[in-house]
């Protein structure tokens, strides 16, 4: 063996114990979820890491592989805070070596983000955040969505409640989730008229004020009237908008989207309230549910929750995503992979829209039905909205 040979291979050698992580990575994709596992969203965001987890299990078998390649999930905690979400992101894409990221739960913390995921090149697929702007004029080619978006929730609720002589008032939280939400919701009315808008803090306990408010902008005015409620987290404004007995005070209905199941326990004061909901357990038949809501019991005792399909649905869309690619993460194999694709949820197929990259999916009608087997108010299947029903804005500037 000559020098030169000796010398080639002892630079081959320094190289490898200097970057131990390379070689090992090379066997694994790494998979950064940024959620908010404490804070003002922690019930949002421990749903989804469930899904996540239970739906990597279920797109690859049980194998936690994709293309020869060991699946890595590395969990960062936002907090629900805008700086800290940015500055966890830019850590997992640099330090950790994240090929790609999914999350987070906060709007907020969303929007921080995605020029994070531009500047280091590499897929950030939201979920569960909704706001318009994080596929709209925030958006950059490395973002997908699996969660639905304002729009998606804004025309679906709109189905049940927009009607001709229909006057409403929007109760909303006063951050980025809460204004793209009444934006959507305004632009999808065609019958009924927003007549007032209110915003109040996230971490609002009190809504006297705020709902006394509204009662006197609408009370006195002809025609149906309607609360439309845009909320996330906290502390929800059923219960206060309940103890005022608004539809028996002034004929106001509350109308509103789907929750969570705790929060939807205030839904039994509703009897027949309308909205529309991106997921309830009881609803979706297909496989994918089936699995979701088999396995959820067996390891909770308890049904999925509405993040937790969330979860799911990102994990099969990432891997659906990687197994097209053979395991190829780089962010420009991805982005060709996913535009245009479609995948199994257990909401059934969704499609990634490629001008936008928001995951076309369906939505459904409900009205609240009081069951006393059930602790919430039960979201009674009217009828299923599908993608190609809803008009949904690119609102993109590609």
């Amino acid at each position: 063996m000559n020098r030169r040979t000796l010398t080639v291979l002892a630079a081959a050698t320094v190289a490898a114990l200097a970057c131990p992580l390379a070689f090992a990575q090379s066997k694994e994709i790494r998979i950064a979820h940024v959620y908010s596992r404490t804070g003002p969203l922690e019930a949002y965001g421990k749903q989804t890491q469930t899904g996540l987890m239970m739906g990597l299990d279920y797109a690859t078998g049980g194998t936690m592989m994709v293309g020869g390649k060991k699946i890595v999930i590395i969990e960062k905690d936002d907090q629900g805070k805008p700086d800290l979400g940015k500055s966890l992101l830019a850590t997992a894409y640099s330090d950790d070596k994240a090929d790609m990221a999914i999350g987070p739960s906060s709007s907020g913390v969303a929007l921080a983000m995605l020029p994070v995921a531009e500047e280091y090149k590499k897929i950030l697929l939201v979920e569960p955040a909704v706001a318009d702007s994080i596929t709209g004029d925030k958006w950059n080619k490395y973002i997908f969505r699996t969660g639905r978006n304002s729009s998606q929730d804004a025309i679906s609720n709109a189905v049940a409640m927009d009607k001709p002589g229909t006057v409403v008032a929007t109760l909303a939280q006063d951050y980025a989730f809460g204004r793209d939400g009444v934006k959507a919701f305004k632009d999808a009315l065609k019958n009924a008229k927003i007549v007032h808008e209110e915003y109040l803090p996230q971490a609002t306990t009190d809504f006297t004020a705020g709902i006394q408010r509204i009662v006197d902008r609408i009370k006195d005015l002809p025609g149906n009237k309607a609360i439309e409620v845009i909320w996330a987290g906290g502390v929800p404004p059923y219960n206060a908008l309940a103890a005022q007995n608004l539809k028996q005070r002034y004929n106001i209905d509350v109308f509103t989207g789907g929750n969570i199941l705790p929060a939807m326990a205030s839904y039994k004061q509703f009897p027949g309230m309308e909205g529309a909901t991106y997921y309830y357990f009881g609803i979706p038949k297909n496989p994918v549910n089936e699995a979701l809501v088999a396995a959820h019991y067996k390891q909770f005792k308890a049904p999925p929750d509405f993040f937790t399909a969330g979860g799911f649905s990102a994990a099969m869309a990432a891997v659906a995503a990687l197994k097209k690619t053979n395991g190829d993460a780089s962010a420009d194999k991805l982005i060709a992979a996913m535009e245009g694709m479609s995948f199994d949820t257990p909401k059934g197929r969704m499609t990634f829209r490629k001008e936008d990259h928001q995951a076309m999916q369906s939505m459904y009608h409900f009205k609240i039905k009081v069951d006393p087997a059930f602790p919430w108010g039960v979201p009674e299947l009217v009828r299923e909205i599908k993608p190609e029903e809803m008009n949904v804005p690119i609102r993109n500037k590609r």
